[in-house]
């Protein structure tokens, strides 16, 4: 480790940039790449998906849908019984609601009049009706209390 402290530092890395690494395998200090730690990493890490999925099944028009009532993105699956004039999606509790705060829905059926209910919250962009198989992605601003269509 002194060794290292008398090493000159740099600002910036490149690909190429070379780490000491002890190498238990030989019991001695190698070197590696930057891009060779990258795909280690790459390759060892794990994805943690953090949407709590909840299913909802409307079974007649003028349906409506409660997201879950907390501070935890949700994934929506909304599985209708068949294509509806009428719904509404109430979303969390502007209260709950924290920033960057996620809801993803997707549809299997049409709803030819959606309406999103903020619950308390702003919400711009919200799609006012939905394809069957069509889908849409929320995010939360708690500065401005809004939930902004994302995708």
């Amino acid at each position: 480790m002194v060794d290292i402290n008398k090493l000159s530092a740099v600002d910036t890395l490149a690909a190429g940039d070379q780490l000491p690494v002890w190498d238990t395998s030989n019991g001695d200090t190698r070197r590696a790449s930057l891009t060779t730690l990258t795909e280690y990493i790459q390759a060892n890490i794990t994805a943690v998906d953090s949407f709590i999925t909840q299913y909802s099944a409307p079974s007649a028009t003028g349906f409506s849908v409660q997201v879950n009532d907390d501070n935890d993105s949700v994934w929506l699956v909304l599985t209708p019984v068949a294509g509806y004039a009428a719904g509404t999606l109430v979303l969390p509790a502007v209260a709950k609601c924290v920033l960057g705060q996620e809801v993803l829905v997707n549809c299997t059926q049409a709803v030819t009049t959606l309406t999103i209910d903020g619950n308390g919250a702003t919400v711009t962009g919200e799609p006012s009706a939905l394809s069957a198989n069509d889908f849409f992605r929320l995010r939360f601003d708690d500065v401005t209390d809004t939930w902004y269509r994302v995708g």
